[in-house]
This record gives structure tokens, sequence and C-alpha cells, in this order.
């Protein structure tokens, strides 16, 4: 097998890390040892899938199928036609890969799926959780003669990463006919609406002036490449970006100011650029495109470099080869979000390869203009939750509201605040031992009902055409445990503590996780999930942190105590400068997020000065931009609600100091009183 496929084998999922299994009540997990098995009634039977697809296999002599779960553009989200990984085996969940040999059907996900997996897979397929194997390239070689085929969708599958192994053990095919594509019958389409352009108000730069400034890029590239290659719907996956202002990455739909709705949640439509110094080529499905956003594409025909040419999607592969044809050329491309079926058409001599596409970052990184409408769209999105909270505080101990209908509410709420487009994401609405799976989303199957003795926790968002939104928050209806109070406390605290530092500019995000953790840390509690990320405007919830003056991102520490509760507390941040007493190249997080923390799980006394007084702050701010917000809508009852949450901690405390002074010296007076008496 030559060197090059074994690029592919790099994007196989390779398993490590904590191997605590979270075991659910109820038996609600699948029982493949017993007589007869045990499935739950969230399980998928998968028995015809898997013989249509082992015939799929026969017919084109693979004895193995890769099925990863994602699409052609390597996105975290996906569209349902793409959940291919799903169709077959069941289990939703984000991340995965699923291979199927002629007798054997096996599932790889991380730690945090193990229990969704469980619940959802029948017993034809396998979880793999043994930490011995440490991909599934080790699976292969075990399981798979070295004489036969192992199939693979080139679409799927990046060339980011090599895998040092022997190449005589494994013969990849490579088959660009999705071979789960033609046994799902019943695939879903691609969604008919059409596309739309931004309106100038929440612009910051137009579409011609991010293409010159790739062009820009391309000649003050010393290997003067002739042509950039740009395929990510979103770029989400930058944790181990360098964080300075050369890191370029962009996408279609951010590149021309233009959105869709092919991926649930997430504004983006399927598409290729294919831009040259003088020329655009847009991939898209055509009959989508309105002549009104053709007339935009090509409003500026002179000079000839500014006209965008429309090619139907699936075109993309026949013109990069034609391309590839001429003589001198050379193409940029970035190896994180380019797929192997276009990877392999652009010969060795004729490539340039970074992490990232070669595009200023125009998500991550956000102007003046997208700031500010950033920030108006969190304080109409901050009503929407302060909507949810005072609703369920009102509601809960009447015992009729679960998990289920608290999440249509505030999706509900947020449908009525101006220019929302929808949730974000998925709400996750939690509560008890739910909320102890970091991912847990409630279905008609577990939703629990919500009730004064658990806690709860929500973690939503919202798309307005001014900004992406994702907020948590964890609340106790009823009287707190002491460790759940503790627990809750020094997980605002981290919260707290990345909110309120000064760093160096230049700092790297990986760097603010100490902060995050130090007060868990200190009783010997952690959280298994990352401290934080970017979010977009009008774009992805999930996007790179770049350490830069104009960044947006999210600390979220958590505590998650397995079958019994879980804590979260999200907010979004923008990155401002900081004005220091001796430096001058110094910034600090604005948190842009308006909606207080539940002040019954606060624990003040573990809380120093500095965070009592970071928190005080962020409450007036709560308090002078959403009473102005709660007063234009007219929400009387909801400005209450969020004045009584939002009283002062310090102050609260001196006025009770002051009232028990008072109570004191009154007390000795009317002893002395009598005694003169």
């Amino acid at each position: 097998m030559p060197f090059s496929d074994w690029l592919l084998v790099g994007t196989l999922l390779a398993l490590g890390g904590s191997w605590n299994v979270i075991r659910a009540d109820g038996g609600s997990e699948r029982n493949c040892s017993a007589i007869p098995p045990y499935l739950p009634s969230t399980m998928v039977n998968t028995t015809l899938r898997l013989q249509a697809l082992r015939e799929a296999m026969s017919s084109v002599n693979v004895s193995a199928y890769i099925i990863p779960g994602t699409d052609a553009h390597l996105s975290e989200y996906i569209a349902p036609r793409d959940a291919r990984m799903a169709f077959m085996t069941g289990f939703t969940g984000s991340a995965g890969t699923a291979v199927v040999t002629l007798n054997k059907a096996v599932l790889w996900t991380d730690s945090r799926y193990w229990v969704q997996a469980e619940r959802q897979m029948d017993c034809n397929w396998e979880l793999e959780k043994d930490v011995s194997i440490s991909s599934i390239a080790d699976w292969l070689i075990r399981e798979v003669s070295d004489t036969d085929n192992i199939g693979f969708d080139p679409f799927l599958f990046s060339i980011r990463k090599a895998v040092h192994k022997d190449p005589s053990k494994l013969m990849l095919k490579s088959i660009p006919d999705n071979l789960v594509d033609r046994v799902w019958t019943d695939r879903p389409l691609i969604p008919p609406d059409n596309l739309i352009r931004l309106p100038d108000r929440v612009v910051g730069r137009t579409w011609q002036m991010k293409v010159e400034h790739i062009r820009t890029q391309m000649t003050d590239n010393p290997y003067k490449p002739t042509a950039v290659l740009l395929s990510a719907l979103d770029e989400t996956a930058c944790k181990n970006a360098t964080p300075h202002r050369s890191l370029l990455i962009c996408s279609v739909p951010g590149l021309f100011n233009l959105r869709g709705s092919d991926v649930p949640y997430n504004p983006f439509f399927y598409s290729y650029t294919l831009l040259t110094l003088n020329e655009i080529w847009l991939f898209v499905h055509k009959d989508r495109v309105t002549e009104d956003l053709k007339l935009y594409l090509n409003s500026t025909c002179f000079p000839l470099a500014h006209c965008v040419q429309l090619l139907e999607y699936e075109q993309v592969r026949v013109m990069l080869k034609n391309y590839m044809a001429t003589s001198g050329v050379k193409v940029w491309i970035g190896t994180e979000y380019t797929n192997y079926a276009l990877y392999e058409l652009i010969t060795p001599e004729k490539l340039l390869t970074s992490a990232y596409s070669p595009v200023l970052t125009t998500k991550a990184v956000k102007d003046e203009t997208e700031q500010r409408i950033l920030r108006d769209a969190h304080v109409r999105d901050a009503v929407a939750v302060i909507q949810l909270l005072m609703w369920l505080e009102k509601v809960v101990p009447e015992g009729k509201e679960t998990e289920m209908t608290a999440a249509h509410y505030v999706n509900e709420c947020r449908s009525k605040q101006k220019d929302s487009r929808g949730p974000s994401f998925e709400t996750i609405s939690a509560s008890g031992p739910n909320a102890a799976l970091a991912h847990y989303s409630p279905s008609n199957a577990t939703s629990r009902k919500l009730t004064v003795d658990e806690m709860y926790l929500v973690d939503s968002g919202g798309q307005y055409l001014d900004g992406t939104t994702d907020i948590t928050r964890t609340v106790h209806w009823g009287i707190p445990t002491d460790m759940q109070k503790e627990a809750f406390t020094r997980v605002l605290m981290g919260n707290i503590e990345i909110s309120r530092t000064i760093f160096p500019s230049g700092t790297k995000g990986v760097n603010m996780e100490m902060l995050g953790r130090r007060a868990l840390w200190e009783v010997g509690l952690n959280y298994g999930h990352g401290t934080g990320h970017g979010v977009g405007n009008y774009f992805g919830v999930h996007e790179c942190t770049i350490a830069l003056l104009i960044v947006v991102s999210l600390p979220e520490p958590g505590y998650y105590k397995e079958n019994d509760f879980g804590i979260r507390i999200e907010d979004v941040v923008v990155i401002v400068p900081a004005h220091t007493k001796y430096g001058h190249n110094y910034l600090t997080f604005e948190t842009v997020s308006l909606v207080p923390y539940d002040r019954k799980l606060i624990d003040t006394s573990l809380m120093s000065p500095q965070q009592l007084q970071w928190l005080d702050n962020y409450y007036l701010t709560i308090r002078e931009l959403m009473g102005a917000e709660l007063d234009r809508q007219g929400l009387t009852e909801e400005k209450t609600w969020m004045l009584k949450h939002t009283v002062p901690f310090q102050s609260a405390t001196a006025s009770a100091a002051v009232s028990s002074l008072s109570l004191t010296l009154s007390a000795l007076a009317t002893t002395l009183l009598h005694i003169l008496l």
C-alpha cells in the first residue's frame, strides 16, 4: 500500500484517556449476554441493514468497510443525510467510527458516549473500549487478512495525520460511491431552501474584501500558489492552532457572507470554492441560488476577478482535475478539512499545504461590527433564558414539567426575539442523574420529570442574524446538599478566575485550563471535557479560540457526579484590552452572557474578595443592560425576577453584618435599661 494511503489511517479514531463507564439505572442498557438478550426500547434493529451492506461489500470485493461519523467537509455537525454511522449502528452520538466486516460489526467511541451506545445499539454490534487497542488500524490488522481489501469512502477522510505502521499489513481500497448510501433507501434529501445573504447591517467585511485578502496571502506566500481550494463548511477543531494573527482559516459560507440550512442548528450549505488570482469558482447546488444571489455574486464583474462562476457541487473533482492538468499551477489547501478524494487529485509538485485554509480568520476573530452586534444578540438571548428560569421556578413545584417541556419552552422563548433563526444546537436539558452525562439531550424515552429535590442543568443557545449564543446554567429549586453547594461554588470560582484573568497577548487558550480547574482540584474534583471553545456570528456554535484582541470564546467548567447530578456554567466572553500599571499589550475577558447564577447554590464563604467583587460587578452589568432591555420589551415580571437574583453579594453581606450589629446594640441597650431601672 502506498504511503499516501497511510495518511488515511491517521484519521481513524484513536482511543485513550479516561475509561470510567457511567452506569445507568433501570436496565436502560442492552444485555447481550442474557438469554434471551435484553434490548431496551431505545435500540435500533440493524440486522437487515448489515445484511444489505455486506452484500454491497462483496460486490466490490472488500472484506471490511470503514464508516466515520462525518461528511465530505469533515464537519463536526453533519446533516441527517450524512449520518451514515448512525444509520448503520443506531448510535447517534457526535463522535465515533464504525467498522463492518463480513462477520463482525464494531463501533469505537469515547467514554462520554458508552452509555448512549449501549442504549441505542442492538446485539449485532460490539462496543470497542479496550484501552489496549490504540486505534481502529490495530484492530483491522488483527481481524483482516493482509490480502483482503478494506473499503473506505475517500470523501469522508482527511489527510492530516500519518500512522507509522507496516504498510504491508492493510490493503485500503478507495470507493467514492459510498456503500452505505447504496443500501440507505430512505436517505434524507438535501433541504430545498434557497441560500440567503446576510443583511448589510450585520456584515463587517464584504465578500470582495475577503477575496482580495486571500489573494494578498497568495502573492505574499514565498511558494507562490496559483489557487486556493476551500472545503470546510465550518472550522471547529483548531484546538492546536497557534495564537497568532497569521493563522489562516475560513469556510465558503463565511467567505461570501451567505447562509444555508443543510445542517441542523448551523447555517451552512454544501459547497467548495476554487479561487485563483483572477477567477472564482463556487461549487454549489445551483438550483438553490436565486437570481438576486446571482446578481449579488456577480455584482462587480469588472474587473473579472470579482465574478463568481457557479458550478454544480458534484463537479468539484472534475474541475480540480482539469485545473491540475494546467502547467505551472500550485494549489494551496488546508489539511484539516480537505478530504482525501480531492487531495489525491493533486500531484505533490503542485501541492502547497498548511493546517488550515489560507484565509485570515473571519469567524473566530471578530471585527468591531461583529463584536457590537454579537453583544446585542446576547442581550436579547438573555431575555429568553431569564424567562425560562423564572417560569421553571414557578411551575416545577407543581410536578408537571419535564426535561423536554423545559427544552421546548426555552426554544419558544428564543423564537420570539428579534432576528431569531432557531436554536444553535440541540438543547441539553438534564435533571438529576441525566445531568451527570455531559452530552445528554432528552428524548421521549429518557425525559425525566423536574422536581425540587434534584439539580437541573440547561445548556442551550440560539442562532440570530447578528450572533450565535451558547449558555449553561445549573439550578436547584429545593434544598441543595452541602456537597452540591460546594461543587457548584467551586465550578463558579473556576469560571470567575478565567473571566477575570489578565494575560499577555499571544497566550494560548490551553493555558487557561488550570484556572478553570484549580478550585475543584483543591478538593479532589475534576471534569472530563475541555474548558471552552469559540463561537460564531450566526455561524457555528463551536469555533476556534485564538488569543487575539477580538476573539469570542466560552469558559465552561463543570463537575459531574455519576448517577447523581451534574454542574456546568458556561458564558460567552469577548477578549478586550486590559489596562495594567506597566504593560501595554495585555488582555482580559468581557462576559457578554447576561443571566445570573443560582444564589441558592453559592457558598460565598469559599470565595475570595476579588471573586465576589467580580461577581458583583457582573451583576451590576446585568442590571444595567437587561433592565433596559426588559423595560423595552415591557417584561415587568421578568425584570423583577432579574433584580431579585442580582442583588450584590458584598453589599448583601455588609447589610447582614450591619443588621446583626444593630440587633446586638439593641439587645445591649435593652439590658442596660433593665439594669438602670
